[in-house]
């Protein structure tokens, strides 16, 4: 903007209107027409401020009129159209946009040099430090765990921690900044705080030292009570209701209200924390906790639920907080569950009881761990079976918030893939191998501190054998998608072909991100060379999402040969007819006992609590008309129609390989 002196005719009337300055010729205007908005204002230090045009509707439809009223300003600058009204002690070095609503706050201050949370070391899974990341604007779950869970890769990790680093001191200012379209009403205290374009913030108590980076696209909204210092909110997220944050990032469309409160923890995409407490968490995407007596401490997690009660300690009781546990994507609690770090859950699996001894079952996916008389019951495989496993990961894609297409994580959302997959071929030989080492007869195997009934571990061994056959058939359809009717068996094969050759080898699950551990270690180790930015890590990441599907087919390629004993390189059109049959055998029995698990919920036992007052028909009647009839379920019509359309698939490919 172009702005001028005051003249001295223009000075008389600020006066004139309750108006002081220490110095008059530090105030700037663009036009003498805004000066009619401006009302018992105390300027000091530079001072500038544009044209007041614009009214706002309040709800209710009060108007107030842009401009400044009751304030004292120091070393401020206000856009257009802008409203700063009732500051009860006042704003000093700050950069106001334009549009904005700033009404009935006590401090707004930015005081000395500040990097608006960028670089504040969160001490997160070891309290007691050892595995800090330093959080700043643009941290994805993919960098943090890297900064995290790589510290046998110091190179790496000091390179990209001192990019970060460097980062942070190219934010820090000695001036503070409100974006366009930004609300602030209500609020108590603004210390040190950078806040973007449409926020929304209302009642809040105190914010200190961190950056809210709201767009117009995907604003955020802090509400009454919050009290937030050395934090980074990322777009699109919420957080109300005297919610407490100290050393914390939020990440994109995270939700965070009902007196939750955090302390040096990392909340990633549409994490949601209500009511409870976390301290030095990794919430990987989708980090699910909604009660009250629910604790999360010092653990990774991502896609997990916490059950109410829901509790971990990480001290034992001798050298203090220095231990950590993991929970895999996609694992859950149970109500009162308890688990003694260090511990490690397997993808998938549900914990429920209370668990005292160091179990690690993360090479046994999709189980339950069931507590009786203080030991630990292991279930292997069994939740492929469950409807609520089926129903989370189609819930998880339609509950993702984020509207910023400036997306921060990489999110995988597939239930079977070569993460999981291959830790079920772990799992095949571990089962086999206590098996044979302790007898098939044996009626309690004994696992990393765990029992496996004879009866589970069977069970184990079908479940994981079935999803195997499910995913490679999966794998082997989609790539014959194209294949022409009466092709040859050369031409099966060229379009089995890989088209990388990377994607082979083990694959890992960096909070969201499923990927080859090669390009995961290719990254680590132009980081440890100097070769690449904090934008180039970015890219590989984004580069390794979008490739997934040419690196899953990769790994998928070797394991035909082990799995079915059918190497295609050497493939035949009647060997992929039989691999087909099998994989609707597969598909279609798992889709049936989901069907079973589902009818579970429309029994008798299901409806004690309905029909108040009635008979059993009344029972079913009051039932029927609250949840609806089985058959008419949209979960359980889905599966019949995908038994229907899975048999269809299969057979249709068939018939283009026999003609």
């Amino acid at each position: 903007m172009d702005y001028r002196h005051l003249t001295a005719e223009e000075v008389d009337l600020l006066v004139s209107r309750g108006c002081k300055a220490e110095d008059w010729s530090t105030v700037e205007i663009t036009s003498s027409d805004a000066l009619k908005y401006v009302r018992n204002v105390r300027f000091s230090g530079t001072v500038r401020f544009g044209r007041f045009d614009a009214a706002f509707t309040l709800p209710g439809g009060l108007r107030k009129h842009s401009g400044l009223r009751n304030a004292t300003l120091h070393n401020v600058t206000v856009g257009d159209n802008t409203l700063v009204e009732n500051i009860t002690d006042y704003i000093a070095n700050y950069v106001i946009g334009s549009d904005s609503y700033i009404e009935n706050v006590s401090l707004l201050l930015n005081d000395g040099p500040c990097s608006f949370g960028n670089g504040v070391l969160v001490s997160v899974l070891n309290e007691t430090g050892g595995r800090e990341v330093r959080i700043y604007d643009r941290l994805s779950a993919q960098e943090a765990y890297v900064l995290a869970m790589y510290r046998h890769y110091p190179e790496s990790v000091a390179r990209l921690d001192s990019m970060v680093e460097a980062y942070a001191k190219s934010q820090t200012s000695e001036m503070g900044y409100i974006g366009n379209h930004v609300s602030i009403r209500n609020t108590r205290h603004i210390r040190g705080v950078r806040i973007g374009d449409g926020a929304l913030i209302s009642g809040v108590s105190r914010l200190k030292n961190g950056s809210v980076n709201s767009n117009m696209t995907a604003p955020v909204t802090i509400g009454h009570g919050v009290i937030a210092d050395d934090f980074i909110i990322c777009s699109g997220s919420w957080l109300s209701d005297n919610t407490t944050i100290e050393r914390c990032f939020v990440g994109q469309s995270c939700h965070l209200g009902h007196g939750y409160s955090a302390s040096d923890s990392l909340f990633f995409s549409n994490c949601q924390g209500e009511n409870g407490e976390a301290c030095a968490i990794f919430a990987g995407p989708f980090t699910v906790t909604h009660h009250k007596s629910s604790l999360l401490i010092a653990g990774m997690f991502s896609f997990m639920n916490a059950g109410s009660g829901s509790n971990q300690s990480n001290h034992m009781y001798k050298l203090g907080p220095i231990h950590q546990g993991v929970m895999e994507r996609g694992s859950k609690t149970s109500s009162d569950s308890y688990i003694l770090w260090p511990s490690r859950v397997g993808a998938f699996s549900l914990v429920m009881g209370r668990h005292v001894t160091h179990s690690d079952t993360s090479n046994l996916p999709f189980s339950y761990l069931i507590e009786k008389q203080d030991t630990t019951y292991l279930v292997p495989g069994v939740n492929l079976r469950s409807v609520g496993t089926i129903r989370d990961a189609q819930k998880w894609p339609k509950r993702d918030g984020r509207v910023d297409p400036d997306r921060l994580d990489c999110i995988n959302y597939n239930l079977l893939s070569p993460y999981t997959i291959q830790k079920m071929f772990k799992g095949i030989k571990l089962l086999q191998n206590l098996q044979y080492s302790s007898g098939e007869l044996s009626d309690i195997y004994s696992y990393h501190s765990t029992k496996i009934r004879n009866s589970s571990l069977n069970n184990g061994l079908r479940y994981y054998r079935t999803a195997i056959t499910k995913f490679l058939g999966n794998s082997i359809i989609h790539r014959l998608k194209d294949l022409p009717a009466g092709a040859d068996d050369d031409q099966i094969r060229a379009l089995l072909r890989p088209s990388t050759p990377v994607g082979t080898g083990l694959w890992v699950d960096l909070s969201g991100l499923i990927a080859p551990k090669s390009e995961v270690d290719s990254l680590l180790e132009a980081l440890a060379g100097g070769e690449i930015d904090l934008k180039g890590v970015a890219a590989a990441f984004a580069k390794m999402h979008a490739n997934y599907y040419e690196y899953e087919w990769t790994w998928a390629y070797d394991k035909f040969g082990d799995f079915f004993g059918y190497p295609l390189e050497s493939i035949t059109s009647a060997q992929v007819a039989d691999i087909v049959e099998r994989w609707k055998t597969a598909v279609i029995g798992l889709d049936q006992e989901l069907y079973e698990d589902a009818k579970k919920e429309f029994n008798l036992a299901s409806m004690t609590g309905f029909g108040a007052d009635g008979t059993k028909e009344d029972k079913e009647h009051d039932f029927s008309e609250v949840r609806g009839d089985f058959e008419s379920n949209s979960f359980v019509t889905a599966v019949l129609d995908h038994i229907k359309k899975k048999e269809a698939l299969g057979n249709e490919l068939i018939s283009r390989l026999a003609r």
